[in-house]
């Protein structure tokens, strides 16, 4: 007799094919398991918050308080200091969703976009976990930008409204990032979830890396890393129905065409496809940028 699996518990390790028919009790529950998955081990990373540092001792001025006091250094000078810590940072961080028809469009049992949303949903309860405000934009046609805020209710009110998608919408990914970065006034965490099918938004992530740190996160369907074109095939694209035709053996699409360019420009880049598990992927590649941060890198 088949185990039937709980949908939620399920998807702690990645999976989505199930989000789609989760209510929103279910839904949350089950972004909440990737958040403590992703908190797990990354606790001291300043993308994700940082806590409190020594950074050094002062002479004692009049009204520090007594608990402050630096009793090695003061022994050792017979003069009172004092240790100053580093204020705790709240790094803000902004989602950018690519919204777009490419990512709704599936060859299996979870499409792109409710992977984006999945992990989108972890990320921002991992960031509020750390008092870092969390804002999204949607990079598609719809209106949608919320500003950086610590409200879990915020968070939970535009995750339930994203699920309702759209089948015919462009992507204005590029378009977005270029409208968003003029307007921050403190380095920022940014995080691309896109199927990074415009070229154009891969010039803006790189310009945006300049100045903030970005992380790009691309999801990719089976079908785009395994079709090769064999003869002629004609086909349109998803988002402007602009018909092309490929022919020969090459690959009609290259994914990691991408992804390389990313890299090359500085960027963190990860691609995740839509039918594997990723809270394990997204864990390490998370710790290994706090420790690059620490000084590592």
């Amino acid at each position: 007799m088949a185990t039937k699996v709980d949908p939620a518990l399920r998807a702690q390790e990645g999976y989505v094919e199930d989000l789609a028919t989760l209510d929103a009790r279910q839904f949350a529950i089950a972004i909440r398991k990737l958040a403590d998955s992703l908190s797990y081990g990354i606790d001291k990373s300043p993308y994700l918050g940082s806590g409190t540092e020594y950074v050094q001792s002062r002479p004692y001025q009049w009204g520090d308080p007594i608990r402050s006091i630096d009793w090695r250094v003061t022994a050792r000078t017979r003069r009172p200091y004092v240790k100053e810590y580093e204020a705790p940072k709240s790094t803000p961080c902004y989602l950018f969703i690519d919204t777009s028809a490419s990512m709704t469009l599936a060859s299996g049992k979870a499409s792109k976009y409710a992977l984006a949303l999945y992990i989108a949903g972890g990320l921002a309860l991992a960031c509020l976990d750390r008092v870092s405000p969390v804002g999204v934009i949607g990079a598609g046609e719809r209106t949608m930008r919320v500003s950086p805020s610590l409200s879990r209710a915020r968070v939970m009110q535009w995750l339930l409204q994203l699920r309702s998608h759209r089948f015919d919408e462009r992507t204005t990914l590029g378009a977005r990032l270029r409208e968003v970065i003029p307007t921050l006034r403190e380095r920022t965490l940014l995080v691309v979830l896109s199927d990074l099918h415009d070229l154009d938004s891969v010039k803006a992530i790189q310009h945006a890396g300049h100045k903030h740190d970005c992380v790009a996160l691309q999801l990719i369907d089976p079908a785009e890393a395994g079709i090769a074109g064999a003869g002629f095939l004609r086909a349109s694209e998803a988002e402007t129905g602009r018909e092309f035709v490929t022919r020969g053996r090459t690959r009609w699409s290259d994914p990691t065409a991408a992804a390389a360019a990313l890299t090359r420009a500085g960027v963190d880049c990860l691609t995740l496809k839509a039918d594997e598990p990723c809270a394990g992927r997204l864990r390490e590649m998370f710790k290994s940028r706090g420790g690059a941060a620490r000084g590592t890198r």
